[in-house]
């Protein structure tokens, strides 16, 4: 494998494209482990995500010779107080989309984030022995929705298209 920063981008929106196939076939079996593998390619698929939009920060922190050029986290690169040492246009776009709740990058970033969290209980009504059978819920204590493959690929196609896009114009210097 070269040296060079583009190949551990590369490597990693492979490995992404691999972990989502692989939970394809996982989802599609009838193992009785089925849903544990769907879960572990799910979190597989997430990390080399986030490893990939780690790498592409890091080709464009290394093209610039930014101080924070070898960072462990995207969170530490994607900051305004990185922007504001330097303009750079291609780390402005990846702040405004990690800075925006909404986008798939900030998902991106929020669900490698949660994969460290210790798991919740979910939350239990208490029972009042005096109460009628007809039990108040709150529906926004809800479980959330487990991320779904085409979500993951959407978010690995926009990947990859942000960096051949910045290739294109960090050569044009």
């Amino acid at each position: 494998m070269a040296h060079e920063l583009y190949t551990r981008t590369n490597q990693k929106i492979y490995f992404a494209g691999l972990a989502l196939e692989a939970m394809n076939k996982a989802g599609e079996g009838r193992a009785m482990n089925a849903q544990a593998l769907v879960q572990a390619e799910r979190e597989s698929a997430v990390f080399h995500l986030y490893g990939a939009l780690l790498g592409l920060c890091h080709e464009i922190a290394g093209f610039y010779r930014l101080p924070q050029a070898n960072a462990p986290r995207v969170e530490l690169l994607l900051t305004q107080q990185v922007l504001d040492q330097k303009a750079i246009p291609e780390l402005a776009e990846l702040v405004e989309l990690a800075q925006a709740p909404q986008t798939w990058l900030a998902q991106l970033v929020a669900t490698h984030a949660a994969l460290y969290q210790p798991l919740q209980a979910p939350k239990k009504v208490k029972a009042d022995v005096f109460q009628p059978l007809i039990v108040a819920v709150n529906l926004e204590d809800e479980a959330p929705q487990a991320l779904s493959r085409e979500t993951m690929e959407e978010w690995r196609q926009n990947l990859k298209g942000l960096a051949i896009r910045f290739r294109d114009g960090l050569n044009e210097c």
